[in-house]
């Protein structure tokens, strides 16, 4: 079973992408009665799909875009989620957060790349300084999709956070912000833009097809503003599908 078609296109771009990695578990089966030891549904499973989550998820979003990624990411996480075959709705997410420690990265690695993404869910393995040191030494664009609230120390990278990051940052950096809505659209720099009316089937993974997708289009134009239209009509393409999808070009345009 793939996630996108198998044609892909000439890889264009190099990236450097950094962040914390899991193991996406989707485990189909069904619900026909009630537990007799408490209220709770008895699950039977029929069948597993694993996928990429997390950072891993941006990878496989990057090089379904055609990019050339090199990816550096710390211990793995692991989500499993129980879903029922009739109606499509997930029952549970289990997760097994693991915390890594802080990679740590040559300096003069970053360039040979066109841009650095990072994919920041807080589970250790990129640091402040890291990010710090990285737009120090590295002349091209980056690209930080985060839970880390002190956005200020981030400043000179394009920062993209959903709703929910952007009310608990307690600084934020002068320029730069990309705050997802959901279906109420983005907001970068105050501008905002509309989001596609599309049939939702699920929301997972959307957010990193929005991370590859506007460091993609970025590179290709050089406009942020082209870059997030872009970006929403990928994610557009990633909802309608169950679980993490990686769409093509093709898909998008």
């Amino acid at each position: 079973m793939t996630d996108s078609a198998t044609t892909q296109p000439q890889t264009r771009f190099k990236i450097l992408l950094l962040g914390d990695d899991c193991t996406d578990i989707y485990k189909y089966g069904s619900v026909d009665r009630i537990s007799p030891e408490a209220p709770v549904p008895v699950f039977i499973p029929k069948y597993d799909i694993v996928k990429d989550g997390m950072a891993g998820n941006v990878r496989k979003n990057l090089e379904a875009l055609g990019c050339q990624v090199n990816y550096l990411f710390g211990k793995t996480s692991t989500k499993t989620r129980l879903i029922d075959t009739r109606s499509k709705q997930q029952i549970v997410r289990i997760d097994n957060d693991i915390i890594s420690d802080p990679i740590t990265i040559d300096s003069e690695l970053p360039t040979v790349y066109d841009a650095i993404v990072i994919s920041d869910y807080n589970k250790g393995t990129v640091s402040y300084e890291l990010i710090e040191e990285l737009r120090k030494e590295f002349s091209g664009p980056i690209f930080v999709d985060t839970k880390k609230t002190d956005l200020a120390r981030l400043e000179g990278c394009f920062i993209k956070i959903n709703e929910l990051e952007n009310s608990r940052a307690t600084s934020f950096p002068t320029a730069g912000l990309i705050v997802t809505y959901g279906d109420r659209g983005v907001v970068y720099d105050e501008f905002a833009f509309g989001a596609r009316n599309v049939e939702v089937a699920d929301v997972c993974g959307a957010g990193d097809t929005f991370l590859a997708a506007v460091c993609y289009q970025y590179l290709n134009t050089v406009n942020m503003h082209l870059a997030i239209s872009f970006a929403i009509n990928a994610s557009a393409v990633t909802v309608q599908h169950l679980g993490n999808y990686a769409p093509t070009l093709e898909e998008i345009k």
